[in-house]
């Protein structure tokens, strides 16, 4: 009989907080479960004894997000079933609706990680002020979070993601918004998870991308994509077309270059979901150019920089890519408030560069 999804999730939680333990090196034929699995816990932990003044607090803060995220793709997968589908009735500070996962995937995040005793300073895409954790349970990290990136696309089953950034406080003991006003070159770690035809979670604590793989099995994201990187160049561009009018030249013209290469080149393929983990994570996996631009309508860009275009970029730079606004690196941008928005361009470097050199010239060329 299914539970409701209160409970469902109560049992979640308590399942997926306890960390299992693997302590032979084999495959157990009976059960086809490897039982030296290396799970995420683990190879952070591992990375973790490589530097002898680490403390385990950041393995603490993961461990937090790991039980959010499993929870959250309990409720995804569940959600047709337990009336999660649809929208919660209000919305956030950024003018959006917020759907009835989005409440959920927030509360979350946020109960998940006070409880770590090891975050000071939370901002949420869904509040608009930043959030002070109690004193009794503060901690020396900063999360900067999108609970529930493309939410918009719940309804229609296409694949959903979460996105944080992680850095020090500057202050532990009388935290404030100040510090949360960090450029991206200051993350200690960042990562997405990805609600798709698996749920996946990408992460660099400051080395190499890696990608682990939830096992439903077994309750526990293996290492599934190890030292992931990007490729030098690619063969796809994502961008949302329907704001072609708005573009300036420099960007037309790059899109033009994608569409009609000189000779006998293939143009690039299209590809474009309007999920920024999913479209990310393609141009990750696969390479090219991911793009959300400033443009007439939206001079200041739409996607979000401390809790969207900063996470991904530094997982990208991470893999081998690069990542600007258009005008600086995305990591070099200092942020003058929590929900400051940004352009973002990101993915191959080559692409990248192709993207800047028509960008450069177009501004070049454009009236004084």
């Amino acid at each position: 009989t299914a539970l409701p999804i209160s409970k469902t999730l109560a049992f979640v939680l308590l399942r997926f907080s306890c960390p299992l333990t693997f302590g032979f090196p084999t495959m157990d034929k009976s059960t086809g479960i490897d039982t030296d699995s290396m799970t995420l816990t683990r190879f952070v932990l591992e990375g973790q004894k490589a530097h002898p003044d680490a403390t385990g607090d950041l393995t603490i803060v993961l461990n937090a997000l790991l039980t959010a995220i499993k929870a959250i793709s309990t409720a995804v997968r569940r959600a047709g079933l337990t009336d999660l589908f649809g929208m919660a009735g209000s919305t956030n500070v950024q003018g959006e609706t917020v759907q009835k996962l989005d409440v959920l995937s927030n509360q979350l995040f946020i109960n998940m990680l006070s409880s770590s005793y090891n975050v000071g300073v939370m901002i949420s895409e869904e509040n608009e002020q930043v959030i002070i954790v109690d004193a009794k349970r503060r901690g020396k990290y900063i999360i900067a979070f999108d609970p529930l990136d493309g939410s918009s696309n719940i309804d229609c089953l296409v694949s959903i993601g979460s996105i944080f950034g992680i850095y020090h406080a500057k202050h532990n003991d009388h935290p404030t918004v100040e510090d949360a006003l960090q450029p991206g070159n200051q993350m200690v770690a960042a990562g997405y998870a990805l609600y798709g035809s698996a749920t996946m979670v990408v992460l660099s604590t400051g080395g190499p991308v890696n990608g682990f793989t939830l096992d439903p099995n077994v309750g526990e994201f293996l290492l599934t994509h190890e030292n992931m990187r990007i490729k030098s160049r690619g063969k796809i561009f994502s961008i949302n077309e329907a704001y072609t009018k708005y573009w300036d030249a420099g960007l037309l013209e790059y899109i033009k270059q994608c569409k009609f290469p000189p000779g006998d080149k293939a143009p690039y393929n299209a590809r474009y979901i309007g999920s920024m983990v999913a479209d990310v994570h393609r141009t990750l996996v696969y390479g090219g150019i991911f793009m959300y631009p400033a443009h007439s309508k939206s001079p200041n860009g739409k996607l979000r920089l401390l809790y969207e275009c900063n996470p991904m970029a530094y997982l990208v730079e991470k893999a081998g890519g690069k990542a600007t606004d258009g005008h600086q690196r995305i990591l070099d941008i200092c942020p003058t408030s929590i929900h400051q928005r940004s352009g973002c361009y990101l993915g191959s470097p080559e692409d990248v560069d192709d993207l800047l050199a028509c960008l450069k010239k177009g501004a070049a060329d454009a009236p004084k």
